[in-house]
């Protein structure tokens, strides 16, 4: 695996600039049920806050990610592409091959305290989810979260995990000093399609028990709904059925965005979808002819359901993946104007 030129923006060979280098490596496995066939290479970053690049479309400037790799096994996963960039499989080994960053938190304290940080926005959850089942294990996203509050810098979190709500009381004390949201990604409420597309992740209605459980605690807690998956997830009930359920979670407001195919995950879905729905392949070829993304037409029509049903169970329009602050302190501040659309899944 080519530890050493694994780069904090691209990921290209640069060895200068590594992250990280392969003396820094611990190979783990553990016999237990969860991780079983599992393996997790424990390393020492260089750094932790990455900058987004320019010609995203993100409303976020920086991110933190303590994982590389996931275990929700997700087989839409944009992310699968950068386990390439380690000489690692985009297919089993991304779901496998987990790359845990034991130092992030005290990297991230580093960062924050330092004389060039401007207390910028940092999202988290954005390439990897930072509440997989991992975390359960090296507890990063604790400390991580008190070094945010402790310097008072604004951040927000998107999640399929359940584990998030360990969590609540340092996500509460953040809230009280500085701008924070959260938001929980269900695409649809299918249960025989979430076993077969998202078989890592928690089920959706336990996706919807951790905004129902952020609502009870006064946590404002957005939804992303995704991805909508095209002629799997997309039929007119499937879309009400799937917003009704976030309505009655007590969601502040939903984001529909549909699958998207990048290089890494478009081959892994594509093998995926001719096992289980070889009748769509065809349909998805000219559906994706020309490129990652699905038509403008196709995403505005989702899109302009998706609002109305919002509108029609008392949700109102689609806000943005990263919702608003997740606590208001005394004295409240000026209304915030709403963020642009993420397109992250």
């Amino acid at each position: 695996m080519r530890w050493e030129n694994l780069t904090p923006d691209s990921g290209h060979s640069r060895a200068e600039a590594a992250l990280f280098g392969a003396e820094a490596v611990t190979t783990r496995t553990f016999d237990t049920p969860e991780f079983r066939g599992i393996t997790f290479h424990e390393i020492r970053a260089r750094s932790i806050v990455n900058r987004v690049p320019g010609a995203s479309r993100m409303p976020f400037e920086w991110t933190v990610n303590p994982y590389r790799g996931c275990t929700h096994a997700c087989v839409y996963c944009f992310a699968r592409k950068t386990h390439s960039y380690l000489d690692l499989d985009t297919g089993l080994g991304f779901d496998s091959q987990i790359v845990v960053k034991v130092n992030a938190p005290e990297l991230l304290r580093h960062r924050l305290a330092s004389r060039g940080w401007q207390g910028e926005h940092i999202a988290m959850g954005t390439n990897v989810d930072c509440y997989q089942r991992a975390e359960g294990r090296y507890r990063l996203m604790p400390g991580i979260l008190a070094a945010l509050r402790d310097h008072a810098n604004p951040f927000s979190i998107l999640t399929k995990g359940t584990l998030i709500l360990r969590d609540l009381e340092l996500i509460e004390q953040a809230a009280e000093v500085t701008d924070v949201g959260v938001s929980v990604s269900v695409g649809f409420t299918d249960e025989e399609l979430w076993r077969t597309v998202e078989p890592g992740t928690p089920a959706p209605e336990r996706r919807l028990d951790v905004v129902r459980a952020l609502a009870g605690r006064g946590i404002g807690c957005g939804v992303l709904m995704a991805p909508v998956i095209p002629f799997l997830s997309d039929r007119p009930e499937q879309l009400r059925a799937t917003v009704r359920a976030i309505a009655a979670a007590g969601a502040t407001s939903v984001t529909p965005l549909v699958l998207h195919l990048r290089p890494g995950a478009r081959e892994w879905f594509m093998s995926w979808l001719a096992r289980h729905h070889p009748h769509l392949v065809h349909r998805y070829e000219r559906l994706y002819a020309e490129g990652a993304y699905a038509p403008k037409w196709y995403q505005r029509r989702v899109t302009r359901q998706v609002h109305e049903l919002a509108q029609e169970y008392g949700i109102g329009p689609a806000g943005a993946g990263m919702p608003r602050r997740a606590r208001t302190p005394e004295p409240a501040p000026e209304p915030a104007t709403e963020p642009t659309q993420l397109t992250l899944l």
